[in-house]
């Protein structure tokens, strides 16, 4: 079943978010995920937003995202974005 990441995120030191950029993709793509979208301008049209960053992960399973970020190279790499920013990571399950 397709799986999807969603995260809000509020970033704090951009120039310390760009080192989790900079090696995001090439990780994400290694285990076969896809970015779907990321925004800083979303349109919210009922509750609380939180940060202002919404990022959307697409992978085959729950499985396949689970792996990805419980990856050495993604942990090693996620030390930058926890240092830079505030984020709620959620797995949601798709409808196939």
């Amino acid at each position: 079943m397709t799986c999807y990441i969603l995260a809000e995120i509020q970033i704090d030191d951009r120039s310390r978010y760009a080192d989790y950029e900079s090696g995001f993709l090439a990780i994400l793509t290694a285990y076969e995920g896809q970015v779907i979208a990321v925004d800083e301008a979303r349109t919210l049209l009922e509750g609380q937003a939180f940060g202002h960053r919404t990022v959307i992960l697409k992978f085959a399973s729950e499985v396949a995202a689970l792996t990805w970020y419980e990856s050495e190279a993604y942990q090693k790499l996620m030390t930058h974005r926890q240092a830079a920013s505030q984020a709620n990571v959620s797995i949601i399950h798709g409808l196939d």
